[in-house]
C-alpha cells in the first residue's frame, strides 16, 4: 500500500466557484468519512492518476437512476470533494483506492469530455459545525460503534473513528443508512445538522 498525502483543493481556489472531475456512485462519502474503491473504466483511471499527480482530489457525486445521462441529468447536485490516501494494485490487476472526503460542494453545471468524464462547475458548500460541545447524538453515537465492531469491513477504514464527534457520527449515518438519495440529498443542502439530526434520531434507536 501506498498513503498518498495531498494539498487541499479549496486553498488553491480563488473564488467559490472551480471545476471538478466527477465520479458518480450508488454508494457515497461525506466529510471525514472513507471509501474503498475498485478504478477500471479508463476514464476514472485517468482522472485518478491526474489527481494523484496534481496532489489533487475529484468529486464523488450520488447517482440519479432515473436521470437522463445524455444531459447529465443522473447525478445529483450535492457531491463530496475526496482525495486518495491510500492506493494499490488489486489482484485482478484493477487500481484499487481509498479516498477520504474533506468538503461537501454542490454542481451548477455539468460538461462531458470526449472520453465521457463528466467535469462539473461547482461550488463549495460549508461543513457542519457543532454548535456545543455536549451536543446529544445518543444512542446514535453507541450504535455507530456497534456497527464498527460487528463489520470489521468498515472498521478496518478507519484507524482513529471520531465517537466523540458529533457532526462525524452524524455524516457516518447518513452514508450507512438506507435512505433514498433525494432525502439525504435535501438534508446535505442545509447549513447546519439541525433537519439531519431530527430526522437520524427518529431512526436509529
Amino acid at each position: 500500500m501506498a498513503v498518498m498525502k495531498h494539498k487541499t483543493r479549496e486553498a488553491d481556489v480563488m473564488s467559490n466557484s472551480f471545476e471538478l472531475p466527477l465520479f458518480p456512485l450508488s454508494a457515497h462519502v461525506l466529510p471525514g468519512g472513507r471509501l474503498s474503491l475498485r478504478i477500471f473504466e479508463p476514464r476514472y483511471v485517468r482522472m485518478v492518476k491526474e489527481a494523484c499527480a496534481a496532489q489533487q482530489g475529484f468529486g464523488v457525486c450520488m447517482l440519479n437512476a432515473r436521470g437522463d445521462k445524455a444531459r447529465n441529468e443522473h447525478i445529483y447536485p450535492v457531491g463530496t470533494y475526496v482525495e486518495v490516501i491510500d492506493f494499490d494494485l488489486l489482484e485482478d490487476g484493477l487500481l484499487g483506492i481509498t479516498v477520504e472526503g474533506q468538503r461537501c460542494f454542490q454542481v451548477n453545471n455539468i460538461e462531458s469530455q470526449p472520453d465521457g468524464l463528466r467535469v462539473g462547475q461547482c461550488e463549495w458548500l460549508d461543513n457542519w459545525q457543532a454548535t456545543t460541545t455536549d451536543m446529544d447524538v445518543a444512542p446514535m453515537d453507541t450504535r455507530l460503534r456497534e456497527i464498527f465492531d460487528k463489520y470489521p469491513e468498515v472498521n478496518a477504514l478507519y484507524q482513529q473513528p471520531r465517537f466523540d464527534d458529533p457532526i462525524w457520527i452524524i455524516y457516518r449515518w447518513l452514508e450507512l443508512l438506507p435512505v433514498n438519495t433525494e432525502t439525504k440529498q435535501q438534508l446535505l443542502q442545509q447549513k447546519d445538522y439541525g433537519t439531519a439530526l431530527k430526522f437520524l434520531s427518529q431512526l436509529v434507536q
